[in-house]
């Protein structure tokens, strides 16, 4: 079945191709035929997901330090195809190599770079970002964890929340705010950070995030910090203001847009295949006008998403209110073909064997985090107008 109208398969180079080929045969030999029984009971398949270190993505953009070095456009499709197979897969992915491992490549020294970075991407050891607190998450600029310097140590108290992979990560990036006003970023490895009576981090205490009805195949934790002491090399050199998170998260909402179209052209596929194959009144429902007339408007809106994408990854430079456009469009398109896909599928699209209810679930996490789509319009309004509707 054609779904590829305007040739964006032709923008693609060889290794694009290959690479998308390469992690697509993964998702469908190792995790679509198990994600959704895994995503029902609400398990988080870590050594499932640990399959990815074969796949030589990890790390996506990143170069040297043991990681791929992918070019923008490849690792848009990396993480396209993987949402394209599953939402919680692609988050893991996501908080790994674009917010974690970008994190310590883009602030940290050569030495943390060299410390850190090529046992993450061999999945060896896992990371979290630990940003977004309790009572702060769209006004992070507002953040209340605090860390203090005490002689060689760095000492971290405060709460973070929904921190993916915070409750198995070995490496955890948590931004907090020093005495001075300005925003560190604090490594806390559970090899170097001050251990407790239990063999833990002292002060650390990650706990699962439970009730969650999307992205359920990965875990968010609940993290509070009371006088975590980490030593005081662990903390990012180059990470001195908000700014420099804001370095991070702009080139992290650029890959969320890349996972949205893979939700989206699930949608597709799924909404078009049955369509195909379903029937009713003794004819396939292709074969009716208002099906037909719903999959021309899917594939329409589909085709103009994966254009974007590609161009988003053919810019030189991805600035914040660019990044916030492409996220914000994106997750509202993919939020909607779902949401005419599961309608197309009726009874069945409530179904987890027929996968678009695990996708529909899913997008309501995309739509959300990365900045919400209220915060994302009004950075592209302050792009647009030169005025900001807040602090």
């Amino acid at each position: 079945m054609r779904d590829d109208w305007f040739d964006v398969e032709g923008l693609l180079g060889e290794e694009e191709r290959a690479l998308r080929d390469r992690v697509r045969t993964w998702c469908e030999d190792e995790v679509l035929g198990v994600i959704g029984d895994i995503w029902e009971a609400g398990e988080f398949p870590v050594d499932l997901f640990r399959g990815m270190a074969d796949l030589g993505i990890v790390g996506g953009t990143i170069e040297g330090h043991g990681c791929p070095g992918l070019s923008p456009l490849a690792a848009g499709v990396v993480s396209a195809e993987l949402a394209r197979c599953d939402g919680s897969l692609v988050t893991f992915y996501g908080v790994q190599s674009s917010l974690a491992m970008r994190s310590i490549a883009y602030l940290g020294s050569t030495e943390q770079r060299d410390r850190w970075l090529p046992a993450m991407a061999r999945l060896e050891r896992l990371g979290c970002f630990a940003l977004t607190e309790p009572d702060h998450g769209s006004d992070i600029v507002s953040m209340a964890t605090t860390a203090r310097r005490d002689g060689d140590h760095w000492v971290l108290d405060g709460a973070k929340r929904w921190i993916g992979n915070g409750t198995v990560a070995d490496v955890a990036v948590v931004w907090a705010r020093e005495d001075d006003g300005e925003v560190g970023g604090f490594v806390v490895d559970v090899d170097r950070a001050e251990r407790g009576p239990d063999g833990g981090v002292a002060g650390w205490s990650a706990e699962r995030i439970t009730g969650k009805v999307g992205n359920r195949a990965v875990w968010q934790g609940h993290i509070t910090l009371d006088g975590v002491r980490i030593p005081a090399e662990d903390r990012l050199v180059d990470a001195r203001t908000f700014a420099d998170t804001s370095r991070v998260l702009t080139a992290s909402r650029a890959g969320v847009a890349w996972e949205a179209l893979g939700h989206a052209e699930a949608a597709y596929d799924l909404a078009a295949a049955y369509a195909t194959d379903r029937e009713q009144f003794g004819e396939p429902i292709g074969s009716f006008q208002l099906v037909q007339n719903r999959l021309a408007g899917m594939l329409a809106e589909l085709t103009s998403l994966r254009l974007l994408c590609v161009r988003l990854a053919q810019l030189d430079e991805v600035d914040l209110p660019t990044a916030a456009l492409a996220k914000m469009q994106a997750a509202r398109v993919a939020r909607s073909l779902l949401a005419d896909a599961r309608s197309l599928l009726g009874g069945n699209g409530i179904l987890l064997d027929h996968h678009v209810v695990r996708h529909h679930a899913d997008i309501e996490a995309v739509f959300t985090y990365e900045g919400t789509d209220d915060v994302q319009s009004l950075i592209v309004g302050r792009g647009i107008t030169g005025i900001s509707a807040f602090t």
